[in-house]
C-alpha cells in the first residue's frame, strides 16, 4: 500500500451510542481508500458495530502501532482492549465507556504528537461517560489542546455544506458575553477560521462577522469593538464583512451564498441558525490544533443506538474534511 498517503486515526466513539455502527458504515465507503486508516478501539466494540450495520471489513489487527506496515494494506485496527472484556450496554452512560473512549483518544493524540497520525476522525462521545471515566476537562477540545500542548487560541468550528462557523465566546452565561466582546478577542476566531478554511481548500474565504446587538444598532459594541476588529482583519488580507444582524445573518451568509463562513459573538446566535438549516448534516472541527480533528456534530443518540438508523452523512462529511485538511497541510 502507499507510504505516501495520509494516516488517519478513526475512533469508534462511545460504545453505548451510534458511533461504532457509524464507523462500520464509514469503513465501507470508497473515500476511506484515499488514506491509510488506523481504527483505534476495542475489537469487541467494532464487532458490535459491524453486527448492527451488517458490514464486515478486511482489517489487519495489531496490538501496537509499530506493528503496522502500510505496504501490506491501508486499513488497520489497533486493539486497545488489553484483555479487557467488558459488556457495554447500549444507550447507557458508564465509567467503563468513558474509560474506553479516553484510552483511544489519548493514544491517538500521542501518535499525532509523534507525527505517526496526520488527522483524527472520531465517532460521537458522551460527555457524561467521559466525566465518569475520568475526564477532568470542560470538553474534549480542551483535553485535546492540553495533550497536544497548544498555547495559542483554539476554538470549535461547526460546519454544514462546507459553510463554517466560529465563536468569540462559547459555553458561558449570556450575561457575561458583553465583557468578552473586545477587538483583540474577536480577531482571533476571524483569523483562525480564515486559515482553517484555506487548509480545507478555499483560497480566499469570505468571512462574515455577526453583530452582538439587535439590528446591529442597540448598543456600542459594534462601533467600539466589532467594526475595528473587521477593519483590522481586512488589513491582514482577510476578506471580512459585517457586522451582520444576527436574525438575518444566516439568510445573507449561508442561504444566499454570500459568504463561506461566519464568526459570531456567542453560542446561540450561531448554533440556532446552523441547526435550523442543517442539524442532520453538521460536522465539528476542532480549530487551532496542530493536527486536523473532526467529528459529526450530533451526539451519541442513545434513542436509536443499535437500530441501524443512524445517518452516515455527518460522519462521512467529517472524514472528508479531515482528509482534505491533512492532505493540504502535508503540502505546506
Amino acid at each position: 500500500m502507499s507510504q505516501n498517503k495520509i494516516n488517519i486515526a478513526i475512533l469508534l466513539g462511545d460504545p453505548s451510542g451510534i458511533g461504532p455502527e457509524l464507523v462500520s458504515k464509514l469503513l465501507a465507503e470508497k473515500v476511506t481508500n484515499k488514506a491509510n486508516i488506523v481504527v483505534i478501539g476495542e475489537k469487541k466494540i467494532l464487532e458490535e458495530g459491524n453486527r448492527i450495520s451488517g458490514n464486515s471489513h478486511n482489517l489487519i489487527f495489531v496490538d501496537n502501532f509499530d506493528e503496522i506496515n502500510f505496504n501490506e494494506g491501508n486499513k488497520f485496527f489497533l486493539d486497545i482492549a488489553k484483555g479487557k472484556n467488558h459488556n457495554y450496554k447500549l444507550s447507557e452512560c458508564s465509567k467503563e465507556a468513558g474509560e474506553s473512549v479516553l484510552s483511544a483518544l489519548n493514544l491517538s493524540l500521542e501518535l499525532a504528537k509523534e507525527n505517526k497520525i496526520h488527522a483524527i476522525n472520531f465517532g460521537p462521545f458522551n460527555k457524561t461517560s467521559l466525566k465518569l471515566g475520568g475526564n477532568k476537562y470542560s470538553d474534549e477540545l480542551h483535553l485535546m489542546a492540553e495533550k497536544l500542548e497548544v498555547k495559542n487560541f483554539f476554538c470549535e468550528f461547526n460546519v454544514i455544506d462546507n459553510f463554517w462557523t466560529a465563536r468569540v465566546t462559547s459555553h458561558i452565561p449570556i450575561k457575561e458575553v458583553p465583557d468578552h466582546i473586545k477587538k483583540e478577542k474577536i480577531i482571533k476566531p476571524i483569523k483562525l477560521i480564515n486559515d482553517a478554511m484555506k487548509l480545507n481548500g478555499i483560497r480566499n474565504p469570505r468571512v462574515a462577522v455577526q453583530a452582538l446587538n439587535p439590528h446591529s444598532e442597540f448598543g456600542t459594541e459594534e462601533k467600539d469593538e466589532i467594526i475595528p476588529a473587521i477593519e483590522e482583519a481586512k488589513k491582514m488580507g482577510i476578506n471580512a464583512d459585517g457586522p451582520l444582524p444576527c436574525d438575518t445573518s444566516f439568510i445573507t451568509a449561508y442561504k444566499n451564498k454570500n459568504h463561506d463562513c461566519i464568526v459570531g459573538m456567542y453560542h446561540d446566535a450561531l448554533q440556532s441558525g446552523l441547526k435550523a438549516f442543517g442539524f442532520d448534516r453538521g460536522v465539528t472541527v476542532q480549530g487551532g490544533l496542530p493536527v486536523p480533528i473532526t467529528t459529526p456534530a450530533h451526539g451519541t443518540a442513545f434513542d436509536i443506538a443499535g437500530k441501524n438508523q443512524a445517518n452516515l452523512e455527518p460522519t462521512l462529511n467529517s472524514f472528508k474534511i479531515a482528509l482534505t485538511m491533512a492532505e493540504n497541510k502535508n503540502k505546506l
